[in-house]
């Protein structure tokens, strides 16, 4: 069964709309699948992947992105929390990857549904030509019924290049394959307007990030096994919202009432349209290595003109940035409102301000007649 298109993502005016949607991602985070003594808990994930084989086998296209292996393997390794170090992720990551597909793969196994792994890089999502073969490669396991496991590939990724969460890996998995919607699973039933131990009311629905204003999202993951929390949840969930596809935020224990439509978490409707993967790491996730600020008239060049940026409206720089890095834009007051993938070192830049790309090519050579920031690699954060 194929995806409806963007026809069916835009019927999704509700939470109901899951119940029929023909491409879901669901997201499950590493607390809802380790047990209290360690490890990986079976009764969890097999309860889980009840309700998903039961939805694969009506007919609807699940890919899952799931977390839990650095957990799943923090036991074998005689560790009892998440290391902070990246060499001793890499390392539990690596042991507990192949547990977590195990128990994946019996679960699912005995459904008669057929489980596959993959492991993604930011740079899979990025970069144009593994962008594409990360396409194919879903397309044609959701087309010969198989249920994708998602993971970001912790084992040989870095710390500047990560998805650092998979709530958002998540939210650019459920872009890549044009889902009809995306399921972000974890302890917590729904977000609330407060701590819900004091009495905190649940939002039902956020129609736009301005829905949030003044509410204090937990960051924190339960007993150091996560990376995310709520806040990377609802991160996330925007991000999905903000490009066309509508979002749902609850616990895994209302997974099933969530994939038949109930009333249930917390929903995130559309509020933009989609725009391309890569402008979605640039806005969310790359790593941000300086900071340019421009003049009013570059302000509104980049801003409201959509004009690429050139050294002429550029006042100050900061940071130790490299060709092909991610830096902020901000005015004159601060304010940042863009990012983009600068074209110089940052030790190019000081004798370039203020002046024509011309008038650089007379001095310098023709290599600085060019832009610092070409359009197509330049994010509104604001638009």
């Amino acid at each position: 069964m194929g995806n409806m298109g963007q026809d069916q993502v835009t019927s999704l005016s509700s939470r109901r709309g899951i119940a029929t949607a023909a491409r879901i991602v669901v997201k499950v985070g590493s607390s809802s699948l380790t047990s209290v003594a360690g490890g990986i808990s079976e009764d969890a994930l097999v309860k889980l992947v009840a309700v998903l084989a039961q939805r694969r086998l009506a007919g609807t296209e699940i890919i899952l992105v799931s977390s839990g292996a650095i957990s799943a393997g923090l036991l074998p390794l005689g560790l009892s929390r998440r290391p902070k170090d990246l060499a001793t992720q890499q390392a539990a990551a690596s042991v507990g990857q192949g547990l977590l597909m195990a128990h994946y793969n019996r679960a699912f196994t005995s459904h008669g549904v057929t489980a596959s792994q993959v492991l993604l890089t930011a740079e899979d999502l990025t970069r144009r030509h593994q962008y594409v073969n990360a396409h194919r490669a879903l397309e044609r396991l959701l087309l010969l019924g198989v249920v994708p496991i998602v993971n970001e590939n912790d084992t040989v990724a870095t710390h500047e290049i990560r998805f650092g969460d998979n709530d958002r890996l998540a939210a650019l998995v459920a872009h890549l394959v044009k889902a009809d919607a995306l399921v972000l699973l974890s302890d917590v039933d729904s977000l609330y307007d407060g701590p819900p131990a004091q009495g905190a009311k649940r939002i039902s629905e956020v129609a736009s990030p301005e829905d949030l204003e003044g509410i204090v999202i937990g960051s924190a993951g339960k007993a150091g096994i996560g990376t995310g929390g709520m806040a990377t949840k609802v991160q996330a969930a925007l991000i999905a919202a903000e490009t066309g596809i509508p979002a749902l935020v609850t616990s895994t224990g209302q997974a099933a009432a969530a994939l038949a439509g109930e009333d249930v978490g917390t929903w995130f409707g559309i509020n933009g349209n989609k725009r391309p993967v890569r402008m979605l790491w640039l806005a969310h996730l790359a790593d941000i290595r300086g900071r340019l600020v421009l003049d009013d008239g570059a302000v509104r060049a980049v801003s409201e003109r959509h004009k690429s940026l050139l050294p002429a409206g550029i006042t100050a720089i900061s940071g130790d940035f490299d060709a092909g890095d991610a830096v902020e834009l901000s005015d004159s007051a601060g304010r940042v409102f863009a990012r983009g993938l600068v074209n110089y070192r940052h030790s190019d830049l000081p004798q370039m301000l203020g002046r024509s790309t011309k008038e650089l090519a007379k001095d310098l050579g023709r290599e600085f007649e060019r832009e610092v920031i070409h359009v197509d690699d330049l994010v509104l954060l604001n638009g």
